[in-house]
């Protein structure tokens, strides 16, 4: 197992939301967070969900988010950051995806997506203050989406269309992410198809609308990125400013003669782009946590478990291992030193170029 104190990547970590429920040992963070640690991880990425969190609580109290992390050091493991991907999401939706939205709505607001839009955001800004008091820097969710219904350019857009979406869906974010900078926090945006921020260029221009907000940053999943055809390694490569979160997520896309990447309404397992079970997909897991570790990513490796094939037990207990396996302790001397002599002085450096 990595050290604590090591300079590269930290991991294995694993994100809780598919695995929360209503059964031991799922339902409360003692319980989950001692299952996690018997499979071998580190760390835990933990959803703003009421068995596991009180983020009101949390949200005015160093000492209850003291208790928190006590509970998880207990357990053996610690908690890498906070998940607000359902609360994000309500921060803008579509009239075309309310009612399948409303869910993640508390029963009182059902049906009323402005106060649903407002009531997300105070949960999102809670759990910047909660990220604080646990002495995380960042938290993870979605973006929600107000331009999505119009991705694919038929019939034709009209002009301004994509840019007052992207206008009005900076202005509901601005507050959050101002309330972020307050508390040192950045959010970490996890791009992905059906939110507005679904790929680099969609990140740009809401970086461009939200005034380049310095907190808004990205949680990198490949998994997404296989399914869109985007070529991932290079993403970090152009990106590693702003990737301050990870998601390791295998997947696979396999087109055929019959359907490609919009898989012609079929369902997960029917699908030629599927999430799969780590190892099991295509996602190059060598290169991505090299093109990291060499980017300067310090943060965790965390696993997000989606799959059309495996259990949800067997890709748990799967992932600890693969992650381990994946980690890097950065060099600190070149592979090459020990041809190397003392350094000539600049005299010697001209004289073997010829320059005497």
């Amino acid at each position: 197992m990595a050290s604590d104190t090591q300079r590269g990547i930290k991991g294995p970590a694993i994100f809780l939301a598919q695995f929360a429920g209503d059964a031991a040992p799922f339902d409360s963070l003692p319980s989950i967070a001692k299952w996690a640690a018997d499979l071998g991880y580190r760390g835990i990425q933990v959803p703003v969900d009421p068995r596991f969190i009180d983020l009101d609580r949390a949200a005015e109290s160093k000492d209850y988010c003291d208790e928190i992390a006590g509970t998880c050091r207990e357990a053996g493991v610690e908690i890498t950051e906070l998940s607000t991907h359902m609360q994000g999401q309500l921060v803008a939706v579509h009239p075309a995806y309310a009612a399948q939205f409303d869910g993640f709505a508390p029963k009182a607001l059902r049906g009323k997506p402005r106060e649903q839009s407002e009531w997300a955001a105070g949960q999102v800004i809670k759990a910047a203050r909660a990220s604080r008091h646990l002495g995380l820097d960042v938290q993870v969710g979605f973006s929600g989406a107000l331009a999505w219904p119009y991705l694919y350019p038929w019939p034709q857009r009209p002009a301004g269309l994509v840019e007052e979406a992207f206008a009005e869906l900076a202005r509901r974010w601005k507050p959050i992410l101002d309330a972020h900078e307050e508390q040192g926090v950045d959010y970490a945006y996890e791009l992905h198809p059906g939110e507005d921020l679904m790929d680099g260029t969609s990140f740009e221009r809401f970086l461009e609308a939200s005034g380049n907000h310095p907190r808004a940053a990205i949680n990198y999943d490949p998994s997404h990125f296989v399914l869109q055809q985007l070529d991932y390694l290079g993403f970090i490569d152009h990106y590693a400013s702003r990737i301050r979160a990870f998601h390791v997520k295998d997947a696979e896309f396999l087109p055929s003669a019959r359907q490609g990447v919009y898989s012609g309404f079929s369902g997960w397992t029917d699908r030629a782009g599927r999430f799969r079970s780590l190892g099991d997909g295509q996602v190059d897991f060598a290169g991505v946590f090299s093109r990291l570790t060499l980017a300067g990513y310090r943060g965790w490796a965390v696993l997000e478990w989606e799959c059309c094939v495996k259990s949800a037990a067997q890709g748990a207990a799967e992932g600890a291992p693969f992650i381990e396996a994946h980690l890097i302790q950065p060099t600190e001397t070149a592979f090459d030193d020990f041809a190397g002599g003392q350094a000539p002085d600049r005299a010697a450096l001209r004289a073997m170029l010829g320059l005497g």
